[in-house]
């Protein structure tokens, strides 16, 4: 089959459109994840038992059941109970909080990192929890995880895709929209060729922001 740059001009305009819609489900998504992952994170380390339970048995059984199930759940069984949301709504929500339980993980290890005479150093000082928690231990966590957070975000990129099947148009969907009335390939090309402009980038950036943080350190 001969490449046809005609198809691939007539594609454009709903790639933009996809490329909008993967970037906010990406953006919004990420922001859901990291402020969940932390609120998980802090509450697996509550001094009560009835708050690190629930917590810990939620953040299992979404990281243990697949993306795809929980945005069908998302869309198409949350409705029958509350408001509906739209496509794209559902998938952001749906991405962020299932890798909130992943980025959970990853605070905790950074939580976990911080030496024990910094607790101590705070108790001495008689500073309230949430100053410990605020002025002396989540600086110095998140410090440590940052490279870890961004590779979550490379990860929810090339899951973003599964947000086609609810309705979220993103980039995959508008090239199978497409290629199935054109019976064409380039829709997909051009697809994974922009995966792989945007994801390879990001992972150069995360092992320069990596070798920083570690030379800082």
């Amino acid at each position: 089959m001969n490449w046809d740059w005609e198809v691939v001009n007539d594609f454009m305009p709903e790639f933009w459109d996809g490329l909008l819609v993967t970037l906010q489900a990406l953006v919004l998504g990420s922001l859901i994840a990291f402020a969940l992952g932390l609120v998980w994170a802090m509450a697996q380390r509550a001094p009560f038992a009835w708050v690190r339970w629930p917590v810990t048995a939620f953040t299992e059984f979404v990281r243990n059941t697949p993306l795809l199930v929980q945005l069908f759940f998302l869309y198409f069984v949350v409705p029958e109970w509350g408001p509906s949301m739209s496509a794209l709504t559902t998938g952001i929500i749906g991405l962020g909080l299932h890798y909130s339980t992943y980025t959970a993980e990853v605070y905790r290890a950074g939580i976990a990192g911080v030496p024990v005479g910094q607790w101590e150093a705070a108790t001495a000082l008689s500073l309230p929890r949430g100053r410990t928690w605020i002025a002396v231990i989540l600086p110095q966590a998140i410090r440590r995880v940052v490279p870890a957070l961004g590779n979550y975000v490379i990860a929810m990129l090339k899951d973003s895709p599964m947000i086609a099947v609810i309705g979220a148009m993103d980039m995959l969907g508008a090239a199978e929209n497409f290629s199935n009335t054109t019976f064409t390939i380039e829709a997909y090309t051009v697809v994974g060729i922009a995966f792989l402009v945007i994801a390879y980038p990001a992972s150069l950036l995360i092992r320069v922001l990596e070798r920083r943080l570690a030379l800082t350190s």
